[in-house]
């Protein structure tokens, strides 16, 4: 087995390991340190001798490491005892195929109120992703000790705020979990739409925030904005293989190849989607919605706008903001025309609710173009491309700026 092979396995098992060795230590941090001792001690051994199991050598030696650093710690000689003892225990802990509870608490210990957003984000990634230190920085283009301040600060807050290892009550926990899907939401967000850099998409933190998803989804199955959440996500990147061209170019959605959309992924999504709506769609169901309105559609004309425009209306009942009108104005213009959609967006740029954001001149500029206003619309288009960070669609912004010479 090589370095490939362990990373493959603590980013399966990382979630895992960190929450059974957490609760039974205690100390968050102590068990995500012994974790990481393990994955280093793997990367030398398994390369000379793969063990037959994985999972469980991975737990073992995490255990190991933790005792050992136990064993430091007199005032820790019981909770070193109970470790050490209980073998039946131990050898529950090493079940591959068991899903329990501690993943969920430590979901929520790294989404906790406590915690800023942005480490809530890291530390999600970190120990319940299993994605290392440098990984975190390059997909959110941040410097490494940048993010290894934000966990080791993280880490320093819930130890501060003395956050037990355990589970919300129910009634607490579904308060919380709109914290846990606001990271799953942020994390997958990042990697369908790059902020800034040279790529536009980044799979592998969608992807991770999809595994993430799923296994709330299997921990939570009675939640119905998870299941929204899922479904939001598997939609959105069924049309990954569609959006860029081989050169890594933006591919607009009238130019997609729909052929090339992942079916299953489509599926999955639509699946997720009917267990979101049997109790009613919230703020991350709707949004699913749209995504499957999409999905279904075998091209833009075809593609129920109508609809789209009424769940873009109800999203804007039930979570109101600046970006969910922008989104609704598109549909409007697709469904209506122009002329209403422009009267939706100039109120935005009068209220001035998204300054700075390269959305609203990017809109703009386009349904000036579609009414005619060509240098109105180049000057729009112009704008949004010094304004936006992402040099993949600026190139886009700028191409139509040039093309309405």
């Amino acid at each position: 087995m090589d370095a490939a092979d362990v990373e493959a396995v603590w980013r399966i098992e990382s979630a895992r390991i960190v929450a059974t060795l957490t609760r039974f230590t205690g100390d968050f941090g102590l068990a995500e340190d012994a974790a990481q001792e393990a994955v280093a001690e793997a990367l030398v051994a398994w390369p000379l001798a793969a063990p037959a199991s994985p999972a469980g050598w991975l737990m073992a030696t995490a255990r190991r490491r933790a005792i050992d650093t136990i064993r430091r710690r007199a005032a820790l000689r019981d909770r070193y005892a109970l470790l050490a003892d209980d073998e039946e225990v131990a050898a529950e802990e090493t079940d591959p195929d068991r899903i329990d509870d501690d993943v969920l608490a430590l979901m929520f210990i790294n989404c906790h109120p406590v915690l800023s957003p942005e480490a809530r984000v890291a530390l999600t990634l970190r120990v319940v992703g299993g994605l290392s230190s440098e990984e975190i920085a390059r997909a959110f283009l941040v410097p490494v000790p940048t993010v290894q301040a934000r966990i080791t600060r993280g880490k320093k807050t819930i130890a501060a705020a003395g956050v037990p290892f355990e589970l919300p009550p129910a009634g607490e926990r579904r308060e919380r979990l709109s914290g846990v899907l606001s990271v799953l939401y942020v994390i997958f967000t990042e990697g369908s739409t790059a902020t800034s850099g040279d790529r536009l998409l980044r799979p592998d933190v969608a992807y991770e925030a999809i595994r993430l998803a799923r296994t709330l989804a299997a921990l939570q199955p009675d939640e119905p904005e998870v299941h929204g959440l899922l479904a939001l996500c598997e939609l959105t990147a069924a049309r990954f293989p569609a959006r860029t061209a081989p050169d890594g170019s933006p591919v607009l959605l009238e130019d997609q190849d729909r052929c090339r959309w992942d079916l299953s992924a489509i599926h999955c999504g639509l699946a997720a989607l009917a267990k979101a709506s049997a109790r009613g769609l919230g703020p991350y169901g709707l949004q699913a919605a749209i995504a499957a309105a999409h999905a279904s559609a075998p091209s833009v004309e075809a593609t129920d706008w109508d609809r789209i425009v009424v769940l873009y209306e109800a999203l804007g009942r039930v979570a109101p903001s600046p970006v969910v009108e922008l989104n609704r104005a598109v549909a409007v213009a697709m469904a209506s025309g122009p002329e209403h959609a422009l009267a939706i967006v100039d109120e935005l740029v009068a209220s001035n609710r998204l300054p700075g954001s390269h959305l609203v001149p990017t809109v703009r500029g386009e349904l000036l173009s579609r009414l005619g206003r060509r240098p109105e619309a180049r000057a729009e288009l112009e704008l949004a491309a010094r304004l936006c960070t992402n040099n993949r669609e600026r190139s886009v912004l700028l191409r139509k700026a040039a093309a309405l010479d």
